[in-house]
């Protein structure tokens, strides 16, 4: 594990986007009567102007071959990046229970906050978790996310840099 990984895993997770729960309630209710399932990522709060020290759930990556049905979603492990801003996982219950099951307890492993969105999907249908399915708080935040463009503005000098920490 790098340096910049270690430290992104460290960084307390002050809250989620307010524009990314919206995302993931809409991208939910999309998906019913089949669950929905995606990553969590985040952006260090000081690019977001916020004067603390943390990480805000920003961005939820959808993987390409995530399978679904009305009682679980899979995703394609071959497909997930290994990604220093993953936080945790995002995932839908179309019968509406905020709790998760077994199954959604042997995926909690990777990030430290995992959401489940129940039906009918509204903006109180939500929980967040911590890795051993225990409640946790996550602040909604009133935040202007960055343009989805600079996720692709990047040189080879940044990759190179991000690999020297590897």
């Amino acid at each position: 594990m790098g340096l910049l990984d270690a430290l992104f895993r460290s960084s307390e997770i002050l809250g989620i986007a307010e524009e990314t729960l919206e995302f993931a309630l809409e991208s939910s209710e999309a998906s019913h009567p089949n669950e929905y399932m995606g990553l969590l990522r985040g952006t260090e709060a000081s690019k977001l102007d916020l004067d603390r020290d943390g990480l805000v759930i920003t961005d939820i990556l959808v993987i390409p071959g995530t399978e679904s049905n009305s009682v679980s979603a899979t995703l394609k492990t071959s497909q997930v990046p290994n990604d220093v801003r993953a936080l945790g996982s995002v995932h839908s219950h179309p019968n509406g229970v905020l709790r998760p099951s077994d199954a959604d307890l042997g995926t909690f492993g990777r990030g430290s906050v995992h959401i489940i969105i129940g039906a009918p999907y509204r903006r109180t249908d939500w929980q967040a978790f911590d890795t051993r399915g225990d409640p946790r708080r996550l602040d909604v935040l009133d935040v202007d996310l960055p343009d989805t463009e600079e996720f692709f503005d990047f040189t080879q000098a940044d990759i190179d840099d991000e690999l020297q920490w590897e």
